[in-house]
């Protein structure tokens, strides 16, 4: 008999505004793909063929979502071909104000979605060869676990032959957990709401633990998993911020799963730090971005931090590059600053031009001023200075050096 199966995922997000991206139709294109990866999972569960797809909270970035963006959303999950069982995380809470309460999403997940679940009750729900035991957030910010309830709960009650699948959405404290996954897997909280107390629960009895809220893949146990966000919406950290998939996962009643990912993003966010001193890293650079982007246009974001130093012409190149970058990703974020030196060259290049003793006189002033100064803004106008110079006389020099007409 083949294991049932189930497909994990969380923090869609729907309806992130991405107010950072200044461009509204690149930032209109960023809200759109979360809306056409729900064909993906449409996809996959077509071929895995699970028995259920569960949503461990957050599929809302909020409760002011525009009606019809729900529907775009409700129209996507229609066409999923296995039940959608959801519970509400902290960003569309179950509460009163939250989105799941809105009278317009209620009246048309009753129209169009009648395979969407909307789990709001802290018991068992049977469905398939599973039993889900769902943990809500009915307030965006719970003191109390949200799994406090299986605390008290008689297991005897469940069927024996069935997994059972606890779905929650909040930071771990612990499910056989060592000390490095809590502390990974709670990096950055600052207070103890939504704080899950896994710790508490019979681990025999809980076959899987289906958790959102970390928007990256985790693994806080063998049975205790974040699926992290199927689209990913931030720069990854680290070389192992895994983000942009789903979980298959296939169960037995008391034994290990099998949680296998499958990718679903379709954009690619890049981080990278990269130190410019010469032409040659320059190259690099360039090699870097044919790599990890290549001819990709409106498909890829890019953190790049810069440091380092370059010749006046270099740093012009660099420039032009940047804003080739600008123009072909859907996002480029600079950050750190690389200074502009004039090569000893240039320097010899601004000292022979016509205008020879005056502008060296000017060079040398400027790179006096660039030697001496501390502050950010004072060297800034100084190296643009400097740039300036040595284009204006490069543009003097083509133009004597042009062929008469």
């Amino acid at each position: 008999m083949p294991l049932p199966r189930l497909l994990h995922t969380a923090d869609w997000q729907i309806g992130k505004p991405f107010r950072w991206v200044e461009d509204t139709a690149k930032r209109s294109r960023l809200q759109q793909v979360r809306i056409a990866m729900i064909e993906r999972l449409s996809a996959l569960a077509q071929e895995h063929r699970p028995e259920v797809l569960l949503v461990a909270g957050d599929l809302f970035d909020s409760a002011a979502v525009p009606t019809a963006t729900v529907l775009e959303v409700l129209e996507a999950i229609a066409a999923v071909p296995c039940p959608v069982l959801v519970i509400p995380g902290n960003h569309d809470h179950g509460g009163a104000g939250g989105l799941w309460r809105r009278g317009d999403v209620q009246r048309e997940m009753a129209r169009r979605c009648p395979d969407l679940h909307l789990l709001l009750e802290r018991r068992p729900v049977e469905i398939g060869d599973l039993v889900v035991l769902p943990c809500p957030l009915l307030r965006q910010h719970e003191s109390d676990s949200p799994t406090a309830w299986l605390e008290s709960f008689d297991w005897s009650q469940l069927p024996a032959d069935r997994c059972r699948v606890v779905l929650a959405h909040g930071s771990v404290q612990g499910f056989g957990a060592s000390d490095a996954d809590l502390t990974a897997a709670n990096a950055g909280r600052r207070s103890d709401s939504n704080r899950l107390r896994l710790e508490r629960l019979p681990q025999e009895e809980i076959d899987y633990v289906a958790l959102g809220d970390w928007h990256a893949l985790h693994a806080v146990s063998d049975r205790c998993w974040y699926s992290g966000t199927p689209e990913p919406d931030r720069f990854p950290r680290t070389a192992d911020d895994q983000r942009g998939q789903v979980l298959l996962v296939e169960l037995a009643r008391g034994t290990r799963p099998a949680v296998t990912p499958l990718p679903t993003a379709s954009l690619r966010w890049h981080n990278e730090r990269i130190s410019l001193r010469s032409a040659a890293d320059l190259h690099r650079l360039d090699q870097w971005l044919e790599h990890r982007i290549g001819r990709r246009v409106g498909r890829d974001l890019l953190r790049l931090e810069l440091e380092g130093q370059l010749g006046l012409a270099d740093h012009q190149r660099l420039g032009e590059r940047l804003e080739e970058l600008r123009q072909a990703l859907l996002h480029l974020r600079l950050r750190g600053h690389c200074h502009r030196r004039p090569e000893a060259d240039e320097l010899l290049a601004l000292r022979d031009c016509p205008e020879g003793p005056l502008i060296r006189a000017v060079a040398e002033q400027l790179c006096q001023g660039l030697e001496a100064g501390d502050e950010p803004g004072e060297v800034e106008r100084l190296e643009t200075a400097l740039c300036e110079l040595h284009r204006l006389t490069e543009q003097e020099r083509n133009a004597q050096e042009a062929p008469c007409a």
